[in-house]
């Protein structure tokens, strides 16, 4: 903790700044900075567009969380929440205190959480301006503009990107790592230049601290309509349509990612918006894709043209994990209060690389916490390093990866959220239709979209609806702007034997995958999912 000679908090962690240190810079100056250190160069519209080398997406096999006495009771250990040896944890910060105290820093102070009843301090520690310009943007400002010395961080990341680990001596598992010390409210992070590590890691600390509180984190986008108290939420996975389904023209959008569900109703836990833009277009996505071109925005890996440096979107020779990070305000129609009510409407989106789930199903609330627990969806390609195209996967709570403590600590709390507030549910496939990957096609936009539109219009309640012979979902059987036989998965495949078996498949993995999660917690369940024979 920062004492009153030190508000950087620095001599705390080691650090002895022989270079600059500059704190909480505006957009343009980090910009600026850099430009002149060469960490990237400008898009045509005024983006700062920097190239994020070796790794272009998480690195989840490298995050580590250190086993000591004050968390490791609640934490889930396992493959996804690895230990780390809490005695290896000081020698690699100061390490890292030494190689930084060479180093020009930039520091950004910031919170997490629009309520100030549930939100959280971060600083961000930096040797790169780009970062720093990340943290900056995904973060939510001072709004009681406090001085410098009342700046107490919960969470404190320390960011090293060229700094690299020797695994031998330092116990990770590469040269890049993530670790997160949550006793001590500190992650480290190395070896590794990609934003989405910074963004992750915050939600994993609000992931493990806010549940203690009676808060809900979610990993989904949120909106509403006339009114805070007409909200939606949507979970998913990176890739499955929160940032796209969410910013809506005809809604106001709190956030695209990452929120949580208090006793007063949802509230963001950002400040700005991390799309992923790879083959974004102006016609598709206008909100998403003026945002992605103007100055303040920080695009990564984003392919640019030699000559007019105008931002190619369907370039994906770098990754398909190319990203842009802008605040909120950008979105026309947004608010950057970050609050609403209530939601009357819950959409889980899977992207389905098996092709065999519907497009809509309207889902019980045994049902919804079933699906929640087992979070399908298929990994996108580039999202994570090493994925080049779909695969499908379980992600507990549509956050798997980000969720230190066991799925049913989240899913109990969202089924009570759910009697408590009585929000309907919806499962909305966003992923392919007449055939698997490879063979059929994803779903269009426009179709979804059709969809979220007809739910939040109430035009879904009353239709009449057939219980799928797989999967036990109740299917509406007409839906507006829809033609009736999409909504019949099994009709739009060519050789409907071929359907039967790639549903049962799903069905028997669903049904693996909950066993093996869910133990004897959420037994009862069990009649929920799907089928097998």
């Amino acid at each position: 903790m920062p004492n009153h000679h030190d508000v950087t908090g620095l001599d705390s962690l080691g650090i002895l700044p022989a270079g600059a240190v500059t704190r909480n810079l505006p957009t343009n100056i980090l910009c600026e900075e850099a430009l002149r250190r060469g960490e990237g160069q400008l898009a045509s519209g005024g983006a700062l567009v920097v190239v994020t080398g070796r790794y272009t997406g998480r690195l989840p096999q490298d995050k580590f969380f250190v086993r000591e006495a004050s968390s490791e009771k609640r934490i889930d250990w396992g493959t996804v929440n690895r230990p780390f040896e809490e005695k290896r944890f000081d020698p690699l910060l100061s390490k890292m205190a030494a190689y930084l105290s060479q180093k020009d820093l930039f520091i950004q102070d910031h919170f997490a959480g629009a309520d100030p009843e549930h939100r959280i301090a971060v600083r961000v520690i930096t040797e790169k301006a780009s970062a720093a310009l990340f943290a900056r943007t995904i973060l939510l400002r001072n709004p009681e503009n406090q001085p410098s010395s009342a700046f107490i961080p919960g969470l404190t990341i320390v960011h090293a990107p060229d700094f690299r680990a020797d695994p031998v001596a330092d116990g990770t598992r590469s040269e890049a790592f993530i670790l997160m010390h949550l006793g001590r409210g500190l992650v480290l992070i190395g070896g590794t230049l990609y934003a989405g590590e910074i963004k992750k890691s915050i939600f994993s600390y609000l992931n493990y601290l806010l549940p203690q509180k009676n808060v809900l984190p979610m990993h989904c986008s949120a909106n509403y309509g006339k009114n805070p108290e007409d909200a939606a939420i949507f979970f998913g996975l990176s890739g499955t349509g929160k940032t796209t389904l969410s910013a809506s023209p005809d809604r106001v959008l709190v956030g695209d990612d990452e929120h949580g569900w208090s006793s007063r109703g949802i509230l963001n836990f950002e400040g700005g918006c991390y799309a992923k833009v790879i083959r974004l277009s102006a016609e598709g996505e206008p909100e998403i894709y003026a945002s992605s071109g103007r100055s303040g925005t920080l695009l990564e890996n984003v392919v640019l043209d030699p000559k007019t440096k105008v931002p190619d979107f369907d370039d994906d020779s770098l990754t398909e994990n190319t990203r842009a990070t802008y605040p909120l305000d950008f979105i026309p129609h947004a608010t950057f209060g970050g609050l609403c009510g209530h939601p009357r409407h819950i959409f889980m989106l899977t992207c389905d690389a098996f092709g065999v789930l519907p497009p809509v199903a309207k889902l019980s609330r045994d049902q919804a916490m079933y699906h929640f627990i087992a979070g399908y969806t298929a990994k996108i390609a580039g999202t994570e390093s090493g994925i080049k195209e779909p695969q499908a996967t379980f992600s507990p709570c549509f956050g798997g990866p980000f969720m230190p403590q066991p799925p049913s600590v989240y899913a109990k709390m969202l089924g009570e959220k759910i009697d408590q507030h009585k929000a309907s549910v919806w499962l909305v496939n966003t992923g392919w239709s007449g055939g698997s990957y490879g063979e059929g096609r994803r779903m269009k936009l426009d179709l979804t979209r059709a969809i979220v539109k007809a739910i939040l219009q109430d035009r879904l309640n009353e239709v009449p609806v057939r219980s799928d012979a797989v999967f036990g979902l109740r299917v509406p059987i007409s839906c507006p702007g829809i033609p009736a036989e999409i909504l019949n998965p099994r009709s739009t495949w060519k050789d409907a034997s071929a359907y039967d078996r790639k549903a049962a498949e799903l069905a028997g993995m669903f049904h693996k995958h909950f066993l093996d999660q869910c133990g004897s917690d959420f037994r009862e369940l069990e009649s929920a999912g799907p089928k097998v024979s």
